[in-house]
C-alpha cells in the first residue's frame, strides 16, 4: 500500500512534454509497481490508485471507483497480467470513470473518444472503426474473442456501456489471443464485477431530442460470508435523435455472480441482454450529388429513411468460467460463452438516384428485408504462473480454445409491381408505403476456430524482459464459401528494456492472419489476408502508475489485400480481384491518468498514412493526423464539491473516391475539424450528484462518412445531456 505521503505528489507543468518527448528522465516515480502483482488473496490483489482501492484479477485492474483515467494493469495483449509499460504494445483504455465524466453510454461514443481510432457513419444503424488503415474487425468479452460480421449490422456497435468496467484497445495486429482478423486494432470489452460491499446507484438523465435514459447498478454479498456475490445492472433508453422521425429505445440487462467454491476456487456465471429498436432507420445515407453534379445540400435533420424503416437488433450472451489458484502461484482459467446477435430489418431509405435541385425528381428508394443470426459458442482453457531457468524467475501461459460460429440469414425484395419512385427529395418526410416481401435468397455460414497457444515472459535481469510466443490456429468456413486454413503459426516477440525506474524502451512484432472469400479471374480463392506489426516505442511511468505515457513508431506490412480486377482480362467470375500489398505506418503519442490530485487527463496524437504496392494513398477516409484531449479537475478548497471538464478532437483533411452523376469519378475532401465538449459535476451530499455535458459547444458542421453508397452522413449538431445520481 502506499504511505499517506506518497498519495499526494505535486504537478510538474513540464511533465507532459516529458512523457510524450522523453526530452529527459528527470521525474521519477517515489516508487514503481511491481513487475507482477502481488497476491493478497486466492481471487484478487489489491491496488490503491489515489484515495480509492481497487480490485485487479486474470483481466486486469478493475477500474471501477478508482476515479482514474488509466489501468493498473491488463491481460488483452498477451494473457499475461502487466502494466502498460510493461507491455509492448500500444494500448488505450476507456476506464469507467471517464465513460462517466463525458457521459459515454455507447459504444460508438467511446470510440469517438479513443486516440487514434477512426468512426465512420455508414447509416442510421451502422458503424465502422478504423485504426492504423484499417477497419476493426476483433472484438473480445472478457478476453474471449469474436469476429465481427461487417456487412450485417447484429448489435456489437450499438453496445451500451453501462455493463462495463473499461474497453481496451490495443493498436497493431493481435493474433496471438483474437484469431483470424486485421491488423488494425482489437477491442476487449471488459464487465463490471461483482462486490463484496453493497453498492447501488440510481441515474436518470435528459437530452437533447427529447433523449431520456434511467439506470439501475446494484452489487453485494448474496450471504453472510461474502462467499457468494452477485450484481445487476439495468438500463432504458428512448433517445430520439436530430434526424427528423427518427428514435430508437433501448433495454439492456446484464447479471453476474461470483461464488468461492473453496479457499482457491472461484465460479463466476454471468448473462447480459440488449434490444435496439428504432424507427425510421436510414439504409446508407443522404445521396451525396444532385442531378447538376454539385453537392446535394439538405439540412442535418434530413433522413432518407422511410417511416416504416426499422433495423432491430439483439444480443444475447451467457457466460461462466471457473478459476482455480494452486500453491505454486499457478493459476488455471476455464471460460464458456455463448453468444446470440441477431437483426431483423425492414429497410426503406431514400438514398438512390440524383435529385433535380429545381424539381427534386429522379429519387428512388432502396427496400429490402433481412433476418439472421449468428450463434456464437466459445471456449477457452489456460494456465498461468511463474517457472525457473537459470537462477531467475519467469512467467508462462498456455491455453487452448475452440469457437462455432453459426449465421443464418434470409433476404427479401420489394415484390414486383412496387412503385420505389419519390415525386420531390426535398419535401421528403418519409411517408411512404411499406411493399410486400418476397424471398430472394438465404445465407448459411459456419465458423470453426481452434488454437492453442503459449506465452513466455523470460526476465534475464531485472531491468530487461522478453517475451515470446504463438498461436497455432486452425480455421475453416463453410456454407456461401468454403475456406480452410491448418496448422498457421501466429507469432508474437516483444522485448522491454527499463532505462530506470520511469522509463522504459520496447520492440515488438505481433501477426494476424484473415481467410477471405474473394476470387481471381480464374475462380481461384485468394490466399489469406495477412499482417505483420512493427513497433518500437517509449513508455513512461509515474505516481506508483496513477499516470502513463507512451510514444512508438509502427508500421503494418500486409499482403494479399484484395483489389478489384480492373485490367480487362477474360474472367472466370462476375467480380474477380487480385491480390496486392499495402503498407501503413505512423506514430502515436498517448498520456493518461492523474497529473496531480483530482486531474485527469486523456490525450493522444497520431499520424498514419497507407500506400498500396504502387505507392499510392489508401484508406484515405481515415485522416492522417488526429488529436484528442480530455481532462477533469476536482476543484480544491470551498469548491470541493464541483469537478469540472471538457476537451477537444481534432482531424486532420480527409477524402473519399466518389461517382459524380456529371464528371464521373472524383475525390471528395472532408477538410480538418475541431469538436470542443465540456461537463460540470457537483456533488449535492455524500449520496446525490447533478451533471452537465455539452457537446460539439461551436456547433460544427461536419460529415461523419463520405463514399459509402455514394452518400454521406452528418455528425451529431450540438447538443446537452443533464444527468442525477444517486448512490445508496
Amino acid at each position: 500500500m502506499l504511505s499517506p505521503s506518497a498519495k499526494r505528489h505535486p504537478f510538474n507543468p513540464t511533465l507532459l512534454a516529458l512523457a510524450l518527448c522523453a526530452a529527459s528522465s528527470s521525474l521519477q516515480a517515489a516508487s514503481s509497481s511491481d513487475d507482477t502483482e502481488n497476491t493478497d488473496d486466492r481471487h484478487h490483489s489489491v491496488w490503491e490508485l489515489g484515495e480509492t482501492h481497487v480490485i485487479s484479477n486474470q483481466l486486469g485492474t478493475v477500474t471501477e471507483g478508482s476515479g482514474g483515467y488509466t489501468p493498473g494493469t491488463i491481460a488483452t495483449a498477451t494473457r499475461l497480467v502487466l502494466t502498460p509499460r510493461q507491455t509492448p504494445q500500444s494500448i488505450s483504455v476507456i476506464t469507467r470513470q471517464f465513460m462517466d465524466d463525458f457521459n459515454l453510454n455507447a459504444i460508438d461514443e467511446v470510440m469517438r473518444h479513443t486516440p487514434g481510432i477512426t468512426v465512420s457513419t455508414l447509416d442510421s444503424e451502422r458503424t465502422t472503426y478504423y485504426a492504423r488503415g484499417y477497419a476493426i474487425r476483433n472484438y473480445q468479452y472478457d478476453g474471449i474473442p469474436t469476429l465481427d460480421n461487417g456487412v450485417n449490422a447484429a448489435g456489437n456497435n450499438l453496445s451500451d456501456t453501462a455493463i462495463y468496467d473499461r474497453i481496451e484497445v490495443i493498436k497493431g495486429a493481435n493474433g496471438l489471443l483474437s484469431g483470424a482478423g486485421r491488423p488494425g486494432a482489437a477491442i476487449n470489452f471488459v464487465r463490471k464485477k461483482p462486490t463484496a460491499d453493497f453498492n447501488a446507484h440510481l441515474g436518470a438523465s435528459g437530452g437533447s431530442w427529447d433523449n431520456y435514459r434511467s439506470e439501475l447498478d446494484v452489487s453485494g454479498a448474496l450471504n453472510e460470508s461474502a462467499s457468494v456475490r452477485g450484481r445487476a445492472v439495468a438500463v432504458l433508453q428512448d433517445k430520439h435523435s436530430f434526424l427528423d422521425h427518427y428514435e430508437r429505445k433501448t433495454s439492456v440487462y446484464y447479471g453476474i455472480v461470483e461464488m468461492d467454491l473453496d479457499d482457491a476456487t472461484l465460479l463466476t456465471l454471468g448473462a447480459d441482454y440488449q434490444d435496439n429498436d428504432p424507427r425510421g432507420s436510414s439504409w446508407a445515407a443522404i445521396p451525396m450529388f444532385n442531378s447538376d453534379g454539385n453537392l446535394n445540400k439538405v439540412s442535418r435533420s434530413f433522413n432518407p429513411g422511410a417511416q416504416w424503416s426499422r433495423w432491430e437488433q439483439y444480443t444475447r450472451t451467457v457466460f461462466a468460467s471457473l478459476e482455480h489458484h494452486f500453491a505454486n502461484d499457478w493459476v488455471s482459467k476455464f471460460e464458456l460463452s455463448h453468444k446470440l446477435n441477431g437483426y431483423h430489418a425492414r429497410l426503406g431509405s431514400l438514398s438512390g438516384g440524383a435529385p433535380n435541385p429545381r424539381t427534386g425528381s429522379g429519387s428512388t428508394l432502396y427496400s429490402g428485408k433481412f433476418t439472421g443470426e449468428t450463434k456464437t459458442d466459445t471456449a477457452e482453457l489456460y494456465a498461468t504462473g511463474p517457472f525457473e531457468l537459470l537462477g531467475r524467475e519467469h512467467e508462462l501461459v498456455v491455453g487452448t480454445s475452440y469457437s462455432r460460429a453459426r449465421f443464418d440469414a434470409k433476404a427479401y425484395n420489394a415484390a414486383a409491381g412496387y412503385d420505389n419512385r419519390v415525386d420531390n427529395f426535398y419535401t421528403w418526410d418519409g411517408n411512404i408505403a411499406e411493399p410486400a416481401w418476397d424471398l430472394a435468397r438465404t445465407d448459411d455460414q459456419t465458423t470453426r476456430q481452434t488454437a492453442s497457444y503459449i506465452t513466455a515472459r523470460f526476465k534475464p535481469s531485472d531491468d530487461l524482459a522478453l517475451i515470446l510466443g504463438s498461436r497455432f490456429a486452425n480455421f475453416t468456413r463453410s456454407g456461401d464459401s468454403n475456406q480452410k486454413e491448418s496448422g498457421r503459426a501466429v507469432p508474437y516477440a516483444g522485448i522491454v528494456y527499463d532505462l530506470n525506474p520511469t522509463y522504459s524502451v520496447y520492440a515488438s512484432y505481433t501477426s494476424i492472419f484473415e481467410p477471405q472469400s474473394s476470387e481471381d479471374r480464374f475462380g481461384k480463392m485468394l490466399e489469406p489476408n495477412e499482417g505483420d506489426n512493427y513497433e518500437v516505442g517509449l513508455k513512461g511511468e509515474w505516481f506508483d502508475g496513477r499516470l502513463n505515457a507512451s510514444l512508438a513508431y509502427f508500421e503494418i506490412h500486409e499482403d494479399n489485400r484484395a483489389e478489384q480486377d480492373r485490367s480487362g482480362q477474360p474472367s472466370l467470375v462476375l467480380s474477380p480481384y487480385i491480390a496486392t500489398k499495402a503498407k501503413s505506418k505512423g506514430y502515436e503519442a498517448e498520456i493518461s491518468g492523474e497529473l496531480a490530485p483530482g486531474w485527469q487527463v486523456q490525450a493522444g496524437y497520431t499520424h498514419k498514412i497507407i500506400r498500396d504496392g504502387d505507392g499510392d494513398k489508401i484508406s484515405t477516409w481515415e485522416p492522417e493526423d488526429q488529436v484528442s484531449l480530455f481532462s477533469s479537475y476536482k476543484l480544491p478548497g470551498a469548491l470541493e464539491h464541483v469537478t469540472v471538464g471538457g476537451g477537444a478532437r481534432w482531424q486532420g483533411k480527409s477524402w473519399q473516391s466518389v461517382r459524380n452523376p456529371v464528371r464521373g469519378s472524383e475525390d471528395y475532401t472532408q477538410e480538418a475539424y475541431w469538436l470542443v465538449d465540456l461537463m460540470t459535476r457537483y456533488q449535492f451530499s455524500d449520496n446525490l450528484s447533478g451533471q452537465v455535458n455539452l457537446n460539439n459547444l461551436f456547433d460544427k458542421k461536419y460529415f461523419t462518412n463520405v463514399g459509402f453508397y455514394n452518400s454521406y452522413y452528418y455528425g451529431d449538431p450540438r447538443n446537452v445531456s443533464v444527468s442525477a445520481r444517486y448512490d445508496f
